[in-house]
């Protein structure tokens, strides 16, 4: 049973790629980095959260949210594996990390429509992580066609997740599923001025630009969490 309703909308991905070792040792027991072209991939996706609804309610919510993750496995299926979720709105931080264990902490954040792409600028206020400031300006790339990513590629392995994992703090894992229509993908290009999204989780900045892609947006649906 859908317990969200909600519209992802102007998400960026924007995902590097490292040595399976810097990923694995942060995964609870249970969980391994799921792997593509012999690399883990670590990635910060920022975008707006827009009309997110309990199932029956007539009025939603809408704001910012980043999040820095990385993609897994359970030896079975694949899915996602949130190491922060920050979020502009403090009752829907409250409400996740009850509902979901998520880890989601309230930031200040601004996300603004430009002629050069989506400006989105955070600043975490939640005293329970450390600080971490994010601001980027991101888009599809010029001449980019919308497409859905083909099956086993690259693109696919790293939007087209439908599950995600979490752990509590006696390391039991919890999962929930959402469903969503396959993304709509464009390359993208982004300019990032300020990212301390690694070091806020203990991880050194991976070598290199990421790998950008930008979707305009997708309605999405969530079910309750279940215990693994």
């Amino acid at each position: 049973m859908d317990l969200l309703r909600m519209t992802w909308r102007d998400v960026g991905f924007l995902h590097w790629p490292v040595d399976p070792s810097v990923v694995a040792p942060t995964l609870p027991d249970g969980l391994t980095p799921d792997i593509k072209n012999g690399q883990a991939w670590l990635g910060v996706v920022p975008f707006e959260m827009a009309d997110i609804r309990p199932r029956g309610s007539p009025v939603g919510r809408s704001f910012g949210e980043l999040n820095l993750r990385t993609y897994v496995t359970d030896g079975e299926t694949p899915g996602v594996y949130f190491y922060n979720l920050d979020a502009d709105d403090r009752l829907s931080v409250a409400l996740a990390r009850r509902l979901f264990e998520l880890p989601y902490y309230r930031a200040s954040m601004t996300v603004r429509r430009t002629d050069d792409g989506v400006r989105f600028r955070s600043r975490r206020t939640d005293d329970r992580a450390p600080p971490a400031d994010f601001d980027a300006t991101y888009g599809p790339a010029d001449g980019a066609e919308p497409h859905v990513p083909a099956t086993r590629s690259l693109e696919a392995f790293l939007v087209s997740r439908y599950r995600f994992y979490v752990a509590d703090d006696s390391g039991t894992i919890y999962y929930a599923d959402i469903d969503h229509d396959p993304w709509p993908l464009q390359a993208g290009t982004a300019t990032v001025r300020e990212n301390d999204l690694f070091a806020a989780n203990g991880f050194d900045r991976p070598a290199g630009d990421p790998i950008v892609h930008y979707s305009p947006g997708i309605d999405v649906t969530a079910g309750r969490l279940w215990r693994l």
